[in-house]
């Protein structure tokens, strides 16, 4: 389980808001963080777009799509290639690794944020920077990083929230949008080796005989079935029937359900990632005080580790591989060594693509009546649209 909890007293870490940094950052370190990750060439398309936002003075918001850890970096060039820089807003277990990456978190213009409770102070100034219009804000809307470049999952309604209350703050003043962005990433490398590879490292973790001879999309079933068993042997007791997907949803939900009763009196969110932060809410803020019984504290990390499982779980998106596309099949099979080991090794070249959409005005009032979130509608269909655009076929 990655430490994305931290059990802690919350003191929120404001960004640096001096320009120097972000400018230095953009020119010099942007590009060799990208090369870190494997990324070695960037399109960016749709920059007309975000000129004529700034051209007119607008609160810019920027919501990209959030399927590798690079993508942070990706907004940061883009903006970088229009000499600009951006505020974003990051779960705060990144500003624990270590008092460096704090430090150059916080000049490259990033906030914290709790997800484990209200955080008033990450939500004023969220809104605050947007509505003074002079840096763009940037959130993650997907709220995880999902390895799945061709699918959304549930967007945070926090974003429009934000956004709503940012366009009410500038009211007569000015005009705050929201440009949904599109990032996609395209292995120009040698994937079919890569793939090998991590399964080979996979198959022999199982003490399996490595069987180089199936065809790669049977191979990626095999070890996929392989480890979600072990899953159902330690929660269920014993492998479930049906198809995958199915067998996931029902280990996700004897996973959650309980612990929605015990801490939601069974209210259960839209999307899993939700439903994760909900109970996150309920159970933290007790074991970050300290002042819980050794044997409470034991129970409810268990429980928060579950809730890490289902979210994992849940990242496997439905019939993702019917369509088996080189990307597909990587991202596949990178989310099972980043689950088995916390980790996944770095495939390149890989290849970005990243374009910026129509400005999207906010209304200050939300429109009554609506079913969901019109805004957050808005967003996924832009994104989603993009991303066909530029998705390789199979």
């Amino acid at each position: 389980m990655q430490p994305v909890v931290v059990a802690e007293p919350y003191r929120f870490v404001p960004p640096h808001r001096g320009g120097f940094w972000p400018w230095l950052f953009g020119r010099c370190l942007v590009r060799r963080k990208l090369h870190d990750f494997g990324v070695e060439q960037l399109e960016f398309r749709g920059l007309e777009r975000l000129r004529a936002s700034f051209a007119a003075g607008a609160g810019v918001m920027l919501t990209p799509n959030h399927c590798r850890p690079c993508d942070p970096f990706i907004i940061l060039a883009l903006l970088a290639a229009e000499g600009r820089s951006a505020y974003t807003m990051a779960s705060r277990h990144l500003f624990r690794q270590s008092w460096m990456q704090t430090w150059v978190l916080r000049r490259a213009g990033v906030f914290s944020v709790y997800r484990e409770g209200l955080d008033r102070e990450s939500l004023r100034l969220a809104i605050e920077v947007l509505a003074e219009a002079k840096r763009p804000l940037v959130l993650f809307p997907e709220g995880v990083i999902t390895r799945a470049n061709d699918r959304l999952i549930h967007l945070m309604e926090g974003t429009s929230f934000i956004a709503r209350n940012a366009a009410k703050m500038r009211g007569d003043s000015g005009k705050v949008v929201v440009h949904p962005v599109a990032i996609r990433y395209l292995h120009d490398g040698d994937t079919a080796a890569g793939i090998a590879a991590v399964l080979l490292d996979i198959e022999r973790r199982l003490s399996w005989r490595p069987r180089p001879d199936l065809p790669t999309l049977e191979r990626i079933a095999k070890v996929g079935a392989a480890l979600l068993t072990l899953k159902e042997l330690e929660h269920l007791g014993a492998q479930q029937p049906g198809d995958l997907a199915d067998r996931i949803e029902r280990l996700v939900d004897h996973l959650l359900t309980p612990l929605e009763a015990e801490w939601l009196k069974g209210k259960r969110e839209d999307g899993v990632v939700a439903r994760v932060k909900s109970i996150r809410i309920a159970v933290v803020p007790e074991l970050a005080a300290g002042e819980l019984p050794e044997a409470e504290r034991a129970r409810r990390w268990r429980q928060l580790e579950d809730c890490y499982l289902a979210q994992q779980l849940s990242l496997y998106p439905r019939g993702y591989l019917e369509d088996a596309t080189p990307e597909r099949l990587l991202e596949t099979v990178e989310r099972f060594e980043e689950d088995l080991t916390d980790d996944a090794r770095i495939h390149r070249p890989i290849r970005a693509i990243v374009e910026v959409g129509e400005a999207i005005p906010v209304s200050a009032q939300r429109e009554r009546g609506a079913a969901g979130d019109p805004l957050m509608d808005a967003v996924r269909t832009r994104i989603e649209a993009m991303l066909a655009t530029t998705r390789r076929v199979a």
